[in-house]
């Protein structure tokens, strides 16, 4: 069993008490609140346990180096803190890289996984050392707009100005230590030996016009975790909880149930 962290990460419920827990996992430079177009619904028939990783939102900065051992090892010591003794994951990008950890680490906490737009190794390490020390130089809004492109689509991206500069704003206001932190943690982590000892039954989601995890990563994890499902999207880039709630929404509740 991997040792508790005493991080004390910043989280919110909603939900019916009694309900069986659902965690949400949120990407690199963003916060808890990405998960908006998904919280409601969920927290019909779920208690929804909404979380800021290290080094994001209100959740403290750590002085690196971060290890998605340590990110793992952080949600599972917010479980133990809030009496949770299992839950469903569901992670985005680095969210999903956690809830794979803690699947596969720890498979006895978790009932049902869910792992949208993300990836079980991620190179070349060449770019996550630069970006890593871009952001510690300039800060993440530095990197914000080139990233949020990949975010979305372009089309989305006309069409809801507002919805992305909002993301974008959890970009830039993420502390530089934080971003650059999980940056290398990615950079270094290779998850692929661990996936076959994952036995929650799992749902892989990916978009098509996804960049930066596109649908070859989340076809391997699919292969490596027995028992696992794999739908890959017409719509939608990267962030495609935000993009296309009205198709992840749908394919996460019946998997949930």
């Amino acid at each position: 069993m991997p040792p508790m962290s005493t991080v004390e990460l910043h989280h919110t419920f909603a939900g019916p008490q009694d309900a069986g827990v659902v965690v949400l996992s949120n990407s690199l430079g963003t916060t808890l609140a990405v998960w908006e177009p998904q919280a409601a619904a969920l927290a019909r028939d779920h208690r929804v346990l909404r979380y800021d990783l290290r080094g994001h939102g209100r959740s403290p900065v750590l002085e690196a180096p971060y290890s998605i051992a340590d990110l793992g090892s952080d949600l599972l010591g917010l479980l133990d803190r809030n009496g949770i003794a299992r839950a469903s994951l569901f992670g985005v990008s680095l969210g999903g890289m956690v809830s794979m950890w803690v699947a596969a680490h720890a498979p006895e906490r978790v009932d049902r996984l869910i792992l949208c737009s993300t990836s079980a190794v991620m190179g070349p390490p060449e770019s996550w050392t630069e970006r890593a020390a871009l952001v510690r130089r300039e800060g993440t809004a530095a990197v914000a707009d080139s990233v949020v492109a990949r975010w979305f689509t372009r089309a989305f991206a006309a069409a809801q100005p507002d919805v992305v500069a909002r993301i974008r704003g959890q970009l830039a206001a993420t502390p530089a230590e934080g971003y650059a932190g999980c940056c290398e943690a990615i950079r270094e982590m290779d998850q692929r030996p661990d996936l076959p000892a994952i036995t929650a039954p799992t749902l892989v989601i990916a978009a098509e016009g996804d960049p930066s995890t596109p649908p070859a990563h989340a076809r391997t994890i699919a292969c490596l975790i027995p028992g696992a499902r794999l739908e890959v999207l017409d719509r939608g880039a990267h962030l495609v909880n935000v993009e296309a709630p009205d198709v992840v929404n749908p394919l996460v509740l019946a998997h949930l149930a």
